[in-house]
């Protein structure tokens, strides 16, 4: 089983991790074509396809202006990412054989790196998945690579997909070219005596998810349904095999 989530757009450099494990990520050549478009760019011009204020898009312009510089700052990928998702993940307080297992288990998607495995050496940047550079998307530029390469992680044709990413971020992913079953778990919160999806909170149960595969070793989607943390259960009757619905009654 492979778990698949997005990253988070804010950066954390004070975290340490049970591990000095460091990886090389896979699309070095295509990350490094990413920078050298994005160095050209001004600062306001930066801001304008990141949609950012001005003080992230300066943040951001001296990082890439900086990318190749020997004392720049690089991090695992689980270990620089903050965000709910993250939040849920606590991959901080995983065991270092815990860290291990997710290195086989888990990707995350990048805007800029494609796809990363949690220890993978990166350095702090933004780039969202939907963002476009020049006539080009990053959709387009990646196009079946990030595909191809997340089918490697798959041992056999009956490895499952957990895809607990935004949907900006598997919009990156093409199921035609995986060809291998994907589960999509959902989270509802009741709220005005209906059931609905609450992006924020939504966020840290994906990765309140992914901790729970991740310290529990599980390998058969069927056994989701036993995930019960910070409130949420399996409600049978709103899910289907590949869309399995975990619903919260109070937050």
């Amino acid at each position: 089983m492979i778990v698949l989530i997005s990253p988070a757009k804010t950066i954390d450099l004070t975290l340490n991790f049970n591990t000095q494990v460091f990886t090389e990520p896979v699309f070095v050549e295509e990350t490094s074509r990413l920078v050298r478009r994005l160095k050209k760019l001004s600062v306001k011009k930066l801001g304008e396809i990141m949609k950012i204020n001005a003080k992230l898009s300066k943040l951001n312009a001296d990082r890439y202006k900086g990318w190749d510089l020997p004392e720049t700052i690089e991090k695992q990928a689980v270990a620089i990412f903050k965000g709910e998702v993250y939040n849920g993940l606590k991959a901080w307080e995983l065991s270092e054989d815990t860290l291990l297992y997710a290195q086989d288990h888990l990707r995350i998607l990048s805007g800029l790196y494609g796809i990363l495995r949690p220890l993978d050496r990166i350095k702090p940047y933004r780039l969202e998945m939907g963002t476009q550079l020049s006539s080009k998307s990053l959709y387009a530029f990646w196009g079946k690579k990030i595909s191809l390469e997340l089918k490697t992680a798959f041992s056999n044709e009956n490895t499952v997909l957990i895809n607990l990413a935004s949907n900006e971020y598997f919009k990156s992913i093409q199921p035609t070219v995986l060809k291998q079953r994907i589960v999509s778990p959902v989270f509802k919160d009741l709220k005005n005596g209906e059931y609905k999806v609450i992006t924020v909170y939504s966020k840290k149960a994906r990765g309140l998810m992914t901790r729970f595969i991740l310290e529990n070793k599980i390998e058969d989607p069927e056994e989701l349904i036993s995930f019960n943390s910070d409130g949420y259960y399996f409600n049978e009757s709103m899910s289907t095999p590949d869309m399995p619905v975990f619903t919260r009654d109070r937050f």
